[in-house]
């Protein structure tokens, strides 16, 4: 290992590459402090969220040629070859310019040429994949990685290790009733009310917009206050105003803490994209989850491993309604002992260290 270890992550794209990828690199510099030398270099591609993201925490984030990978054979299939040989070129320069000791990727676009090009370069190379249903990128990756590890165990992949998620630590560390009384205050929560989190990712989701709307007037007949995050463009989702001694219905764009979210929150009734459910596990808080119904399919596997640990329920997209709601989330989240049953299951199937085992992984590979 050089004196200086250089350290390149992959993972641009969207939040469930680069809020891993983020959560790996704080581990890292953590460990660079006590180490005495340590760079960490982001790829990304000028058009993801990564141009956003990864600056706003700190990290050097250096700018790739995309390689969109078509999920099902078109003409644009035609176009990837020429787009791999470029976009591999030009990492496989800036590798040399950082003089690379480890490639870590978690899958996707920026991925693929990462890993290729440190093939070529004789860089090793550690895979991270996030979802239960690995994408092409990564299944790639796993062929050429020194160490490979996942988020759910049984994932698919070639010498697969499971870690679980690398988190944020202020998720990992979360005090959920440490935390309650300040959490429902932020969001004008009354302080002892059974309280459901509602959210359908940074965009929100149409289903569960419209049932958990349509069941406003059931919850509040049972004294089930809500925290309801619409995303940002969904304007029409709104509950009129409730009178003073009402349970509280807050509808909000976005959520810029989850960590309050989750610690204000007795359920969620959620989307299952990887980070989703692993924040969840990871803070021991309870889901209804409803898996995104296009795509391959890996939302619903993302939740089965915490479903079926006791964790929390599952329900299709086409069968969550208002009255879904009335008949199973109203009984689950009035009644305290199934939810310290539900919580203490889900906690049992997340991982809080993930992103130090990762960085053990990292820096023990960087050091071969």
């Amino acid at each position: 290992m050089s004196a200086r270890t250089s350290v390149v992550l992959a993972g641009g794209g969207t939040g469930g590459h680069i809020e891993p990828m983020l959560a790996l690199a704080d581990a890292l510099l953590r460990r660079g402090a006590v180490m005495g030398g340590l760079r960490i270099t982001c790829l990304g591609t000028a058009r993801g969220m990564e141009t956003r993201l990864v600056p706003a925490r700190g990290f050097d984030l250096r700018l790739i040629p995309p390689v969109p990978l078509p999920r099902r054979p078109t003409v644009d299939l035609l176009r990837v070859p020429g787009r791999v040989v470029r976009s591999v070129s030009e990492t496989r320069a800036l590798l040399r310019e950082l003089s690379a000791d480890v490639v870590v990727g978690f899958g996707g676009y920026v991925a693929l040429p990462a890993y290729l090009a440190a093939r070529r370069a004789r860089v090793p190379v550690v895979v991270h994949e996030q979802n239960a249903l690995p994408g092409l990128a990564n299944r790639i990756g796993a062929r050429v990685a020194a160490r490979v590890a996942v988020t759910a165990p049984g994932t698919p992949l070639h010498g697969a290790e499971h870690v679980g998620m690398p988190l944020r630590t202020a998720i990992s560390t979360l005090d959920r009733p440490a935390r309650r009384a300040e959490a429902r205050a932020a969001f004008g929560l009354d302080a002892d009310r059974p309280t459901l989190l509602v959210f359908g990712g940074s965009q929100g989701a149409a289903s569960l917009n419209r049932a958990a709307v349509g069941a406003a007037d059931a919850l509040a007949a049972a004294g089930v206050q809500v925290l309801h995050a619409r995303g940002p463009k969904n304007t029409d989702v709104t509950v009129p105003p409730r009178a003073a001694g009402h349970a509280p219905y807050v509808v909000v764009d976005y959520l810029e803490r989850m960590d309050l979210a989750y610690a204000a929150a007795d359920l969620a009734l959620c989307r299952s994209g990887a980070v989703t459910v692993a924040e969840l596990s990871a803070v021991g808080l309870p889901a209804v989850f409803v898996p995104l119904p296009i795509g391959n399919g890996e939302q619903r596997l993302n939740a089965l491993p915490v479903v079926e640990a006791g964790g929390g329920l599952l329900v299709d997209d086409a069968d969550l309604s208002p009255s879904w709601i009335e008949e199973h989330v109203i009984p689950m989240v009035t009644d305290p002992a199934t939810l310290v049953r539900y919580a203490e299951h889900a906690a049992a199937a997340g991982a809080r260290d993930a992103d130090d085992r990762l960085a053990d992984i990292v820096l023990e590979v960087a050091g071969t």
